[in-house]
């Protein structure tokens, strides 16, 4: 097979089920995606949810400016990026960065349709298949007995899948491990500070979910606790064997 020079930093690279495309990093391209395809509509150069009439015919751009990819919404249907981030119509562009970004777009009976983006740089080249390559699996992080514990029990709702999960409350929590005889003494309080000291000691060895504020001594904060817990589980850090955890008893 001829080899094939890499593509200069900052190209953009875009697929979804029905075509991919590679762009350059000229000032001032636009790539736009949606229903149409491009043999219909010479404005559109990727076809997303093309059999789904809840996308807009022209439904997003991505615009290459200040040497940086901004996706921007120009349909109907939200569009959503990572960390629950959504584009309104009437919202500002924002920019992607390096390496893997999935966007989504709202379609009809609670379908979204995957656009995955790829931004390239030095450190990662366009990416090429490689299909004897190894998986590389994800990064999981060590937690000590006593830790997984309290994040198992914590996490209930989470390593169940269920939908919109939420964390188990702090005095529920303690109800649970004083019944598993975690340790004598122990209040609504001390699950929470030992949560904490979790939260603080993955987030210095580098987790990488907002798992502290700067100043971390104020109250609870549900999303902080949400993030470390979802993080567990999606590096499966935890894994749903470990509810077997809280059928243990003395």
């Amino acid at each position: 097979m001829p080899h094939r020079p890499s593509r200069p930093p900052r190209t953009l690279h875009a697929s979804s089920t029905q075509g991919t495309l590679g762009a350059p990093p000229e000032p001032e391209r636009v790539i736009r995606f949606g229903r149409n395809t491009p043999k219909d509509d010479p404005e559109v150069h990727l076809t997303v949810g093309g059999q789904d009439q809840s996308v807009s015919r022209r439904h997003g751009e991505l615009i290459f400016r200040d040497n940086l990819w901004w996706p921007r919404n120009i349909g109907r249907q939200l569009v959503r990026l990572p960390r629950g981030l959504m584009l309104h119509h009437t919202s500002e562009p924002v920019p992607l960065a390096s390496g893997h970004t999935p966007l989504f777009v709202k379609g009809s009976g609670g379908r979204e349709h995957l656009v995955e983006l790829f931004v390239a740089d030095h450190e990662r080249p366009e990416p090429r298949s490689a299909p004897g390559a190894p998986t590389v699996p994800p990064k999981r992080w060590d937690l000590a007995p006593e830790e997984r514990l309290i994040a198992v029990v914590l996490a209930q709702c989470y390593l169940r899948y269920e939908p919109d999960p939420r964390p188990v409350t702090y005095r529920e929590a303690n109800a649970q491990l004083g019944y598993l005889r975690l340790e004598d003494g122990w209040t609504a309080r001390t699950v929470e500070r030992r949560a904490g000291e979790l939260r603080r000691r993955l987030h210095a060895a580098g987790f990488p979910p907002a798992v502290i504020r700067e100043e971390d001594d104020g109250p609870y904060d549900a999303r902080l606790l949400h993030n470390l817990l979802k993080g567990l589980v999606e590096t499966t850090s935890l894994v749903p064997p470990d509810l077997t955890l809280l059928d243990e008893t003395p």
